[in-house]
């Protein structure tokens, strides 16, 4: 077996830490913008207007079709 595979330590010095130190503040980077985007979708009034205007479309359904309105909300 080749020397330099068996005494990494040898070769990499202070460059392992470099890099160890570099993915460790990119991981971190990429979490960060991870929870900011999670945080503005938690913020983001799309569900909300989702949800309302889904009302509004049952409703009208309600009133054009009320039998069948029924229907669709109890499928017994």
């Amino acid at each position: 077996m080749n020397h330099q595979y068996t005494r990494r330590e040898v070769f990499c010095g202070n460059t392992c830490h470099d890099l160890t130190r570099f993915w460790e503040r990119e991981i971190s980077k990429q979490m960060h913008r991870r929870q900011s985007e999670e945080s503005r979708l938690g913020r983001s009034a799309l569900r909300k207007l989702r949800e309302e205007w889904r009302q509004k479309l049952e409703s009208k359904l309600r009133l054009r079709n009320p039998d069948e309105a029924e229907k669709r909300q109890n499928p017994s």
